[in-house]
């Protein structure tokens, strides 16, 4: 073996060695759920192998799905990937420990008809094969980069292992209907409130001649209106175990902390918009700052309080059949359940959330605080506006959607800024080098009043005058396609949007087969 040879092989193992130390921790966790649960259990196998199984699915929910709450601010630089996943981490478990909920639905969603699984035995395997199906499917998901819905693959593994022990007829095909019309409504409204966000931005803000003076009327009350979004989302999604309100109630609650952060913001943007500061964008995006970690600490808060569910859900429903040796609609989750949820999400962020972080913060499109900014917002205000009139959506697919949205917006303002530019190049003589760019210096910056003024006074100036076009209409077309490629990547679009529509029925299939050979392990 030559010098070289071994050489590449101490590099490959160099690399190797942090994907080891992070399947160890990982594993040392299963392994200590294991000995808690032999030990607290009095050696119950099935309880020991819900317990592992229920860690590897938060392990999976920590990896896959917390990126979408903190990925923006990380790839806007508002936050670091360290200072992120700290965030996360304490906020994710102070929101499944003290907001977690103490009641959760053993049939996960209504999926299944309870007579399905009215035999103990048939339930815990039931739940066991939804659970691992979820677990499994999204640790495939988050190996290749996709971010999916959490509560998307444990529902296709209940509906497939419920299929699999009571036939088709179990299934509640009116929810599952639901779920499919959450794939389309839930991308298309967070895109849509997300890009409505930042095109109100810029035109109020950004597009200014005088950015800061702009910056101080506006920037206030956008601030005071996340606070109230945020605050009115955590009543009514995040702390409902704890606190039972209504829209009303948790929309004056809202009013009242954001006119307070009004208070408190106002001076504050006064001082950073002074005479002396830069008259710029990258100066509005430190404005934002601030609210954007405010913004994934509390959304890290509502995941945790919502979704930890869809890691102990299963396994509570387990324990709880297991304990009293009959099938009930509801079960009471211990606290030893929480825990494992709490402490597996905050794990499995921590050692393989970072993969999922980057691809949502940076590789679908560039973010800056003020694009983030949006994104969070759609958030909160997509999941408000949905459950008040009934619409079934996914905090994921509205996270990802709204990253979406505002990659198509930025995409639409360059190509159409691009055809401004072509229209007058177009209208200018091939000599006439140093007026155009002077005319593109002006119009640059002008405001969207002033660019459509001087393009009407530039296309009544053509007509009096034949002027010959700089740029073919193939160059202008290939100008457009280079920044439409700059601006969101196709391919990660492609993979996203295939992941989520295969998501349900991947987990479904997974569930069936892990029932069908749960039940041939374990009859006679």
């Amino acid at each position: 073996m030559e010098i070289r040879d071994i050489n590449h092989i101490e590099q490959a193992a160099g690399k190797s060695r942090p994907e080891l130390l992070r399947f160890g921790l990982a594993l040392l966790f299963v392994i200590g759920i294991m000995f808690y649960t032999w030990a607290s259990g009095g050696g119950n196998i099935m309880l020991i192998v819900a317990g592992m199984i229920g860690g590897y699915m938060a392990l999976n929910i920590g990896a896959n799905d917390v990126a979408n709450n903190v990925g923006p601010a990380v790839g806007s630089r508002a936050l670091s990937l360290g200072g992120a996943l700290v965030i996360a981490a304490i906020f994710e478990a102070a929101g499944a420990l003290i907001a977690g909920g103490d009641v959760v639905s053993t049939i996960r969603g209504g999926i299944i008809a309870p007579s399905a699984v009215a035999n103990s035995d048939v339930f815990v395997w039931l739940m066991l094969a939804a659970l691992l199906a979820g677990a499994i499917w999204l640790n495939i998901a988050t190996a290749s980069g996709a971010p999916v819905s959490t509560t998307h693959s444990i529902v296709g593994g209940v509906l497939g292992a419920g299929i699999a022990a009571g036939g088709w007829g179990v299934a509640n095909w009116g929810t599952m209907s639901s779920i499919a019309a959450s794939w389309i409504i839930s991308p298309l409204m967070g895109g849509l409130v997300a890009a409505g966000f930042l095109y109100f931005i810029k035109h109020r803000i950004l597009y200014r001649q005088d950015v800061m003076a702009a910056a101080r009327r506006v920037v206030p009350l956008l601030v005071a209106g996340m606070a109230w979004a945020f605050t009115t989302y955590l009543m009514l999604k995040g702390v409902r175990a704890v606190l039972k309100v209504g829209f009303v109630e948790s929309a004056l609650a809202g009013g009242v902390v954001a006119l307070l952060t009004y208070v408190v913001v106002r001076p504050r943007v006064a001082r950073q918009s002074n005479s002396a500061a830069p008259n710029d964008k990258a100066r509005v995006n430190v404005m934002f700052t601030i609210p954007l970690i405010f913004a994934a600490a509390l959304l890290s808060f509502a995941h945790g309080a919502n979704d930890v569910a869809n890691a102990v859900g299963p396994l509570a429903g387990i324990a709880d059949v297991l304990g009293k040796g009959a099938v009930s609609k509801s079960a009471q989750i211990p606290l030893w359940v929480m825990m494992v949820g709490a402490i597996g999400i905050c794990l499995g962020l921590a050692l393989f959330g970072p993969k999922l972080i980057r691809t949502v913060g940076s590789e679908i499109t560039e973010l800056d605080q003020t694009r983030a900014f949006c994104i969070a917002m759609s958030a909160t205000i997509t999941v408000i506006i949905a459950s008040q009139l009934g619409l079934p959506v996914s905090s994921t697919h509205i996270a990802v959607g709204g990253v979406f949205g505002v990659g198509f917006l930025r995409e639409y303002l360059k190509s159409s800024y691009t055809r401004m530019v072509d229209d007058i190049l177009a209208h200018h003589p091939g000599d006439d080098a140093e007026p155009i760019r002077d005319y593109l210096h002006r119009f640059d910056q002008a405001t969207p009043q002033e660019k459509a003024a001087m393009l009407d006074q530039l296309k009544r100036e053509a007509k009096k005058r034949a002027a010959p076009e700089l740029l073919s209409r193939e160059d202008r077309k290939g100008l457009r396609k280079v920044y439409r490629g700059e601006l969101i990547k196709r391919a990660h679009l492609h993979k996203i949007i295939a992941a989520w529509l295969i998501t349900v029925p991947a987990s479904a299939l997974l569930g069936a087969l892990f029932f069908y050979a749960l039940r041939g392990a374990m009859l006679p």
